[in-house]
This record gives C-alpha cells, structure tokens and sequence, in this order.
C-alpha cells in the first residue's frame, strides 16, 4: 500500500484550499500587486502591540485555562453586550479560541455525528464545506445570486433541510461577497431555524465591518441564543491576523463540548494574543473606526471603478471584499484571475475557490492601500483593452 492509500480517504480527497494553491504562484511573481489575501493592510495598532510586548516582558509565557483567561472572556462578555446586544456568562459560554477558522473546526467536531448535515450559503468562505467534511459530516449549500444581493431567504434555507440537518452556518457580512443581512432577513432563518431545530454556527468575524446600517446577530432574536454559537475574532477589524485569536459565545454544553476537542488539541490560545486581545476591546474602538472608515472609501473608489471599466459589481456593504463578474470577458473565473496575473501582475482570487456559485466572478480585496489600488485599476483597464472583443 502506498503512502497516499494510507492517508484517510476523507482527508486525501478534500481538495486544497483554491485561494492557497493560487498564491503559491503569486508568492514567486515579483512586482505584483496583490488584491487576493483577506488581510488588513494596516499594522496592529501600536497600543496592542504594546501591551503584547509589556505580557512579555512580565513573563507571562504560561499556558492559560483551556477557555482562555477569564479577564479576557470578562472583556468579551462586555463587548458583544454592548455592540451584538446578547448576555454571556463568561465562566461558562465563552470559549477563546486560535481565530475564527480553530473555532468553527472544533464546533464542528463537537456537534456533528458521521451523515449529519449542515447547510451553508455559496459564495462562501472556503473552510466551511472541507470543515463539515473533516468532521465527518455532510455539507449542503444554498446558492445565492448577485440578483439577490448574495443572502439566502428563510424559503431557500427550508428547502434544503432534511431529516439528517442538524446546524446551519451563517457568515455575514460575507467573505467573499461584502454582503450583509437586514433584521428581516435575519428574523425569517430564525423562524426557519427555531421551526425545525437547528443549531445556528453565526461567522460574525466581519461585524465592525459595516458601512451601511448596523450589523445584528442572529443570537440577539427572541429564542435563538439558546441554539447559537457566535464566533468573532481579532484579525479582521483590529489587524491581528498573525495573532491568530478568536471567541465563540454559545450555550454552556456546547461550549464545554468544544472545550473537550479543544483540550485535545490546542490546549489553549496563545497567551501574548489574548493579553493582546484584552487591550483591543478595551481601548481599541477609535483604531477600528478608524480603519473602517479607510475601507469605506477604499470601497467606494473601487467599486465604482471597477464598473467604469465594465464590471457589474453589486455594492459590498461589509467586510473588504469586491466581487464583480467577469462573464463579459468570456473567460472563466480561473483563467481570467491567471491571465491578469501573467500580463499584468495584479492578483485577484478565482470566484470559483468559493463554490460553484462562485464562477463567473472573482474576489478583490480593497484592504490594500489607496494607491495600489489606484495602480490595479490602472493595469486592468490596460488588461481589458489587449483582450479579444466578444
């Protein structure tokens, strides 16, 4: 038997990740200005980074409880009150975890006997169909339009579920879409999930993000706490993506089931990162605005770019991600994202990497600075002009 054959049969047939196997071909490009990884251009701000540096220096190097440290869970607590507007205990339905993706994983894990189903909505972030697979379950998607603003109805949810669906993953604002949900919309997949008792695993990584109205969990509905897990994280809205640091709120058993999985493997979160984390939530609400409002016109002058040149692209209203289709080139997402990648060196990811429902578009990140993305526009409008006219 060869190696390969000894390698588990759910593992060795996940493909790897779309967005990875494409920036391997980036990283040995120079002089490529690079829309593709989800990542904040800005550095940590300073006062996180420092209190980081001043845990070090104290020597507080050990592990913590498993949960993570309860003056950071305490923090937590405070925040999501004030800003998702749900109440935790934090000794019991917090756990901090290695970023958003550690957390999902070991939800899943916790959560899922072999041949329960999860549904999920597509374009969608790419760990969450490998995710149920490694965890031995089976991943359902509902497709979503660019007619639609890219958000599933309740009716779209209802007709995928069976007698096997057990939980249904929510991430909004959405990667890679920039969209966002209105309370009406929230309410009818609660109605839906509460009908037919559903776990709810709600991505909100991305919440801070948002420019139009105000974001809203889905675990602040009447009934719904009791059936959620909420999972946010550092790296996104405060710039700590190599800090690698997430939470989940949710119901105390399954917190504990998560913390068994969890115990397992990670043990705990980095202790740097959380002592890090403690000083974002207290003092970094003017840094996040901040940056917010840079994506904003980021956002704006992108966009608007983007359809100057020919691109429908629906508005993103959260996150940092365009999405425009590039059906009017005749080309497919992969080979457009290549072919721009070749003449011009600008890196977008392929709509594909995201689902089915992702061909025909491709992903930008505006989390660049202004003037490479001044720069990218400027090499795709001379990309477009060397193509064949359809």
């Amino acid at each position: 038997m060869s190696l390969k054959e000894k390698i588990a049969a759910h593992v060795r047939d996940i493909p790897r990740s779309g967005i990875r196997d494409f920036f391997d071909v980036v990283q040995k490009m120079p002089d490529v200005i690079s829309l593709g990884i989800g990542e904040p251009e800005f550095v940590t701000p300073w006062h996180i980074r420092e209190a980081a540096i001043f845990a070090l220096e104290k020597g507080r190097t050990g592990y913590t409880a498993n949960l993570g440290l309860l003056r950071l869970r305490r923090e937590i607590v405070r925040y999501v009150r004030k800003h998702f507007a749900v109440e935790y205990d934090p000794e019991t339905e917090i756990i901090v975890t290695v970023g958003v993706s550690e957390g999902m994983d070991i939800a899943l894990r916790a959560i899922l006997n072999p041949g329960d189903e999860v549904i999920y909505h597509e374009p969608c972030y790419v760990s969450y169909h490998p995710g149920t697979l490694l965890a031995h379950g089976r991943p359902v998607a509902v497709s979503t339009t660019a007619q639609n603003q890219f958000v599933p109805t309740g009716s779209d949810v209802e007709a995928k579920i069976s007698s096997r669906t057990k939980a249904l993953i929510l991430n909004f604002p959405t990667n890679p879409t920039g969209a966002t949900i209105s309370e009406k919309q929230l309410e009818e997949i609660a109605e839906v999930a509460m009908k037919s008792d559903l776990l709810i695993l709600s991505d909100e990584i991305y919440a801070e993000l948002t420019y139009e109205g105000q974001h809203k969990s889905i675990a602040s509905f009447p009934g719904m706490k009791k059936r959620t897990l909420l999972f946010h994280g550092f790296s996104k809205a405060w710039a700590m993506t190599g800090f690698r640091l997430g939470f989940c709120c949710g119901p105390a058993p399954l917190i504990e089931a998560m913390m068994k999985v969890h115990q397992y493997s990670m043990l705990c979160a980095p202790t740097l990162s959380q002592e890090a984390a403690i000083e974002a939530l207290v003092n970094g609400d003017a840094a996040v605005a901040e940056m917010k409002e840079q994506y904003r016109m980021r956002r704006n002058f992108f966009v608007s770019a983007l359809k100057d040149l020919g691109f429908p692209c629906h508005l993103p209203r959260g996150a940092f991600y365009a999405f425009p289709s590039i059906r009017g080139t005749g080309l497919n997402s992969f080979d457009f994202a290549m072919k721009l990648l070749e003449e011009q060196k600008v890196a977008v990811v392929p709509g594909s990497a995201f689902g089915a429902g992702g061909e025909g578009f491709v992903r930008c990140s505006y989390a660049t600075a202004m003037s490479d993305l001044e720069e990218a526009v400027r090499r795709i409008e001379r990309f477009l002009k060397n193509l064949p006219k359809q």
